[in-house]
């Protein structure tokens, strides 16, 4: 009975390995069927080349790049081009002001945009709005007349802010209105709302707290209206967002009003100095919104954490302008110089959680989300040019190391027969199985991960071999070891798999937490080495519990094994047991050790 479970358990250890090999290459097929991926390994830009982006940092009046602002940029780069998976970009730095990034893709216009954008958020009150599009041509029509003092070309309809909008929206059917859509609300008990809004404002910019603040006042803190001085409502009623150099020579200080754009140009904005500074987001994190009810929603939402100071000053500036008239209870949420989002407080955030809302896809959030989670560039970079790059090494370096692992593969073949005769097979087996499942695990890995095989990747595959056939030598060697001291087969299978199991278990946790601090502290191709380690020592676990010991636990009970066959490789001659008799059922019983000759005694 014993007997049979043993036989039941390594049945259904072969039988769970074949549907997981199965499974993965039913998600490969898959992939490369309905999906983006292909059905051999992506390569690395020193086997297949791709394209070089330098980017250049964009500077204004006297400003000047540091060492240190290169640097941090550099990493901060890094982390935004790896976030996506082990892609083996390498991003250097030219001379004293410029970032060379090499991709081995070709890529796209939103992942160049990603790359090089600064990804700086800010929290702004606003203190005026009006609309972003262009003034129509006047009508000699009397009924035509604008309304406000100055900024008088402003069209007639006026901007309402609906309640719970992002921003506020012109009246008129407008072309592009996303980012008027987007709401940034509390991730705290369901907030009610303080009082009616104020009358909207006109897309002049002339808002109930007067047109260019307290004259000859002083401002006292971020929302007052005093920062509207003449010179900023110039620079407000010039504005028109359709013209796309509209901000090309826009100043950001935190210190002082911001006069600028929606992102989607359909509004303009006055805002007053940086409330929130996003150096204080803590995390960012990308999904889809739950409601009141704790159901998931379709409404894809940025959810933001806070650190304490950030916590206290973002719940300080919400109890203020929860009180304010309309628009300075609307908080922008500028990235880039640019508001994205620009919601009215209808109630107290002191929790320090708060979210994004509004006209994101789910890849847009996401994105965004690790770009604001990663912290903002020192400086924003233009790209100064974008290069085709030949690979370093190229197809021919790759086949020299494809030929070495397959030499290398011969001589494990080759020593295993020699070794361990017919048992030498399931070494060749496993192997084999190894091998397909690595295949299929790191084509899987460049589709949903963008995993990229380089050469040093290449180098810790064929590494792996080694380690893979240790497992199954030490596993053998102590059957061995079992049979020498008169166990049968069967019995030897057992005890030496609990024994070798956890020297297999030792040696693969100290190779796999080697690859892991390799890994986390080494850069650039150096990583694909540890990669392609860790991952074939996992592999290499697996294949060994679900494939070489059930397969020879199985043997263990066919006649050519259990007799020890001369060429099975159990052969208790070959072992050095010295037989009188077979005991049966493969137990052979070692001849009595020969009487000791007396001491002194002498031939």
């Amino acid at each position: 009975m014993a007997r049979g479970a043993k036989r039941s358990v390594a049945a259904r250890s072969l039988i769970g390995l074949v549907v997981l090999v199965v499974g993965l290459g039913a998600l490969l097929a898959g992939a490369n069927i309905w999906s983006s991926g292909g059905l051999t390994p992506k390569l690395g830009l020193d086997l297949k080349g791709g394209t070089q982006l330098v980017l250049e940092p964009r500077l204004t009046g006297s400003q000047t790049v540091s060492p240190e602002q290169l640097a941090q940029a550099r990493d901060i780069i890094v982390q935004r081009v790896d976030s996506g998976g082990v892609s083996g970009a390498e991003v250097t730095t030219q001379g004293d002001r410029n970032i060379v990034v090499s991709i081995p893709e070709v890529p796209s216009e939103e992942t160049k945009q990603n790359i090089q954008r600064s990804s700086q958020m800010q929290f702004r009150p606003v203190l005026q709005v009006g609309s972003g599009l262009p003034a129509p041509t006047a009508s000699p029509s009397p009924s035509a007349s604008a309304s406000g003092g100055e900024g008088a070309g402003s069209p007639s309809p006026t901007a309402t802010a609906q309640e719970g909008s992002g921003s506020p929206s012109p009246t008129p059917t407008s072309t592009s209105g996303s980012a008027l859509n987007e709401v940034l609300t509390a991730e705290s008990p369901s907030p009610s709302p303080s009082g009616s809004p104020s009358p909207s404002p006109s897309p002049s910019g002339d808002t109930d707290g007067g047109d260019t603040g307290a004259e000859g006042g002083t401002p006292t803190d971020p929302t007052d209206l005093a920062w509207v001085t003449p010179e900023v409502q110039q620079q407000f009623d010039a504005l028109e967002c359709t013209d796309p150099a509209a901000l090309d020579d826009l100043v950001d200080d935190d210190t002082k009003p911001l006069v600028t754009c929606s992102d989607d140009g359909v509004a303009k904005y006055v805002l007053g100095p940086v409330a929130v500074s996003g150096a204080s987001i803590s995390d960012a994190t990308a999904g889809y919104r739950t409601n009141q009810q704790g159901a998931l929603t379709s409404e894809v939402e940025i959810a933001l954490s806070f650190d304490g100071e950030g916590t206290r000053r973002y719940a300080d500036i919400s109890r203020e302008m929860v009180a304010l008239p309309e628009p300075q209870n609307q908080m922008a949420t500028v990235l880039d110089s640019r508001v994205i989002v620009a919601p009215r407080f209808t109630s107290a955030i002191p929790d320090g959680n708060a979210s994004i809302t509004g006209g994101f896809t789910l890849e847009e959030a996401r994105n965004l989300a690790e770009q604001l989670k990663f912290g903002a560039l020192p400086l924003s970079f233009d790209l100064q040019t974008s290069t085709d790059i030949s690979p370093t090494l190229g197809s021919e370096q790759l086949r020299y190391g494809l030929i070495a692992g397959l030499i290398g593969l011969l001589l494990v073949v080759v020593y295993s027969v020699f070794q361990y005769r017919m048992l030498g097979f399931v070494t060749i087996f496993s192997l084999a199985t190894a091998a397909g499942m690595t295949y299929l695990v790191v084509t899987i890995l460049g589709w949903s991960h963008n995993y990229r095989l380089d050469m040093a990747g290449v180098t810790g595959l064929i590494v792996a071999i080694g380690f893979t056939a240790d497992s199954f030598i030490v596993y053998f060697e102590r059957v061995r070891d079992e049979l020498r001291e008169g166990r049968s087969l069967a019995a030897a299978v057992e005890t030496g798999w609990a024994r070798a199991r956890r020297t297999i278990l030792a040696a693969d946790g100290v190779n796999f937490l080697a690859a892991l601090v390799l890994y986390t502290l080494a850069t650039s191709n150096v990583r694909g080495f540890a990669f392609t380690l860790g991952l074939t020592t996992l592999i290499d676990l697996v294949v060994v519990y679900l494939f070489t010991h059930p397969v020879v636990a199985l043997l263990a009970r066919r006649p050519f094994f259990r007799d020890g066959h001369p060429w099975s490789g159990l052969d208790p001659r070959r072992l050095g047991v010295k037989t009188t008799r077979y005991a049966g059922r493969g137990r052979f019983t070692s001849a009595p050790p020969a009487a000791r000759e007396p001491e002194g005694s002498h031939a």
